[in-house]
């Protein structure tokens, strides 16, 4: 036996392992130029499948992936006969330009609205399909920055809070800016008059020294001002008072409003200065009772009860 012979029975001879020798009909080793090439075969037959698939997908058309298509598309229930419509309405802005404007005149614009939408959706449709130049503020569109206060169909509202389903669409939806305050464009009204009586009831809470501790109030307490933390300057109560429209002087229902915030706050020291400011002939007494501002408020504030309250912590001389 050859030294490069194995002995038979030597595990290292058996055929165990991928780089065994394999044998043929006698026994005798395979050469291995006679042996199938199975990995190559399995190769090809791999690549042929891929290109197959290839094509098949460049073909066909893919499947759709959005969610909302395809087989559930085939589902969902045609729209309803009860779908809210769209309809025409007619709209009729108070335009003033001061460049071009000796006075205000109306301009009618048709608009296709839907139930639910808003007169700031109708106002913003003209002024993005219709007429660019039509200048109003708004802001949050939600009913708490009050930049939108107008005078719709002769009432104080937010534009973001009136629904068109709330009108009589077979008329004609006025729209003018607030009264009382000077105009300087279409709905646009200068603001200062306004904030100048609410800066000069000092609208913050006063306290002399820092407190060793935390202020604690009783719900009671709390509840005693509540309702007048509510007021989000919108100015829509003073620009309904009758009394405004004429003295321009006078406070106005939101300026007393927010200084009864703070008279009543039983954190505040400076009750009795705010008391003072507004025992004034153009302050608490030029009230006249009319609840305008009441039904103007879009917070639901009760102004006038407010006003009152007021009037009577003048008159007893204490917080009730």
């Amino acid at each position: 036996m050859s030294d490069n012979q194995l002995p038979q029975g030597d595990p290292k001879g058996q055929d165990s392992g991928v780089h065994a020798a394999q044998s043929g009909p006698t026994g005798a080793p395979t050469p291995m130029a006679d042996r199938p090439d199975t990995a190559s075969t399995d190769d090809q037959s791999s690549a042929h499948q891929v290109a197959e698939a290839a094509a098949q997908s460049s073909t066909e058309p893919k499947p759709v992936e959005n969610a909302y298509d395809g087989a559930d598309r085939e589902t969902q229930p045609a729209p309803s006969h009860d779908a809210p419509q769209s309809f025409n309405v007619t709209v009729i802005v108070r335009r003033f330009d001061p460049e071009v404007d000796d006075e205000p005149r109306w301009v009618d614009y048709d608009v296709q609205m839907y139930p639910t939408e808003r007169i700031l959706d109708a106002l913003h449709r003209i002024k993005w399909e219709q007429d660019p130049s039509l200048a109003f503020r708004r802001s949050c569109a939600h009913g708490i920055c009050g930049s939108d206060a107008m005078r719709i169909n002769g009432k104080n509202r937010l534009a973001c809070k009136a629904l068109v389903k709330d009108f009589d669409i077979s008329k004609p939806i006025y729209v003018e800016a607030i009264k009382g305050l000077p105009l300087e464009k279409d709905l646009i009204v200068n603001m200062e008059p306004f904030f100048d009586s609410f800066r000069e009831i000092q609208p913050f809470l006063q306290a002399s020294g820092k407190p060793e501790k935390e202020r604690h109030q009783t719900i009671a307490q709390r509840e005693r001002f509540d309702d007048t933390t509510k007021c989000i300057l919108c100015a829509a109560c003073t620009t309904s008072c009758p009394v405004f429209w004429t003295d321009g002087q006078y406070f106005g229902p939101a300026a007393i409003v927010n200084a009864h915030r703070f008279i009543f706050d039983s954190r505040d020291e400076a009750s009795q200065v705010r008391l003072d400011i507004l025992n004034d002939k153009e302050g608490v007494w030029r009230c006249r009772t009319t609840f305008n501002c009441t039904d103007a408020c879009p917070r639901g504030i009760q102004v006038t009860k407010a006003i009152a309250e007021v009037k009577q912590a003048l008159i007893s001389g204490v917080k009730l």
